[in-house]
């Protein structure tokens, strides 16, 4: 009797766990599936992100707004983090580090300086930079220059 039940108890044990393991493989299928249809932002999406970061940017600095300046510089990183880690699909995007990431880096660095001369001197480097970049990557059609006007009208790019 004691072997009987101990049986009982062993198959019950592994049916309880094949169970479970299957539920665990139909639970992973499922992520799976969301995973596949999960919105991933495109290319697009992301340089229409930049261009209107770099565009925000100009005005910070040139209003002497370096924590706003310093945002706009952190929006950049971000969206071209964003690039690498959602576009590698994209042959463009390796050419994105030596292109736009130095001359980044300089221009955080005229931020925290809070010198506006040297501000736009890396801005116009980054601008240049972004611009090499479409070339290289056949998108010269895509000119990118220092703006004229802000970018949107319900925001005040003055120091606080």
């Amino acid at each position: 009797m004691k072997y009987v039940v101990c049986i009982s108890l062993v198959l019950l044990l592994f049916s309880c766990q094949q169970q479970q393991g299957n539920q665990v493989q139909l639970l992973q299928r499922e992520i799976d599936s969301l995973q596949a249809q999960a919105y991933k932002p495109g290319l697009g999406e992301f340089m229409l992100n930049i261009q209107i970061h770099h565009a925000k940017l100009w005005f910070a600095g040139m209003n002497k707004n370096w924590k706003l300046a310093n945002f706009e510089i952190d929006e950049l990183k971000e969206n071209i983090s964003g690039i690498q880690k959602y576009c590698t699909d994209r042959v463009e995007i390796k050419s994105i580090d030596c292109m736009i990431r130095q001359p980044i880096d300089s221009l955080s660095y005229a931020v925290q300086q809070q010198n506006v001369p040297l501000f736009k001197q890396h801005y116009i480097a980054l601008t240049e930079g972004c611009n090499a970049c479409h070339q290289a990557t056949k998108h010269e059609f895509n000119v990118i220059k220092i703006p004229d006007n802000p970018p949107f009208s319900n925001q005040n790019f003055t120091h606080p």
